[in-house]
């Protein structure tokens, strides 16, 4: 009995691929994160302008209002959704509990359980930073290593249309799988501190946001919740980003020369 080959099923159909690249591309881009800024936008100024209800339904309104947009566009809807569902819980919670501090009472939980999970992976020497960076680019692939960060303009286009979507699929089942590394990222202090560093900036963010707005969540302090949860938000994530993709870069270009051979002559091929 012959196995099928890698993508198909038992009756030769092709499965559906997980890729990184499509995971990539089906990311909001910097147009999803302002999407996903509204909602709260939205509640900040009709509960101060109508009170709670009238944020409630504001909010809920902004959320649905992006869904639609992003399918009257003709656009990946991953983030949208997601938004929609995360808003849904908020509302839901200060409505039934009737103050409109509890509107931000989820994405303080968030903010706190994804910063200590991210500071307790450095225990472990699996910087998370690193996981998710080597997975979605291998240094060892040197993909990065020429990277400039004009680049990033390209997250401000239009994103790929739902048509696209189907024949990304077709295209990652169709692509080769990577080349295993030499040498584990691990394995290499620079790359191991560089990444343990980078999750030190984004485990202390999200850690930062969940001090800031918990007080203020003690504090009964609505508009500026809604404040800080916009400025620690969207501006704090794009600087966390360049300093990322910098410092990946960098990481790439270390690790090609790392691999290239010392006295000149090509390496055998394995």
């Amino acid at each position: 009995m012959t196995e099928a080959p890698a993508g198909e099923g038992r009756d030769g159909a092709t499965s559906p691929t997980f890729d990184r690249h499509l995971v990539l591309e089906q990311l909001g881009g910097w147009r999803g994160m302002v999407d996903a800024s509204l909602p709260t936008l939205a509640f900040i100024v009709a509960n101060s302008v109508g009170g709670l209800t009238v944020g409630i339904w504001a909010a809920a309104g902004a959320a649905v209002l992006v869904f639609l947009l992003r399918l009257l566009r003709r656009e990946t809807v991953q983030q949208a959704v997601s938004g929609l569902f995360a808003v849904g819980i908020a509302v839901a919670i200060a409505a039934y509990s009737g103050q409109a501090r509890d509107f931000f009472a989820l994405g303080i939980l968030r903010n706190a359980g994804i910063g200590v999970v991210l500071l307790g992976s450095l225990l472990v020497r699996r910087p998370l930073v690193g996981v998710v960076a080597e997975f979605l680019a291998p240094s060892h692939l040197g993909s990065m290593a020429s990277h400039r960060l004009p680049s990033l303009r390209g997250g401000l286009r239009r994103e790929r249309p739902l048509r696209a979507v189907g024949e990304s699929t077709a295209a990652a089942a169709r692509r080769e799988p990577d080349a295993e590394p030499e040498q584990h990222w691990r394995d290499d202090p620079r790359m191991l501190r560089a990444y343990s560093w980078l999750t030190v900036l984004w485990g202390g963010v999200f850690v930062l946001r969940a001090a800031v707005q918990g007080f203020l969540y003690w504090r009964n302090e609505v508009e500026w919740l809604g404040t800080t949860s916009l400025l620690l938000g969207l501006p704090l994530t794009a600087v966390e980003l360049v300093v990322t993709l910098w410092v990946v870069s960098r990481l790439h270009r270390h690790r090609s020369e790392t691999d290239e051979p010392s006295d000149g002559q090509e390496r055998p091929a394995a």
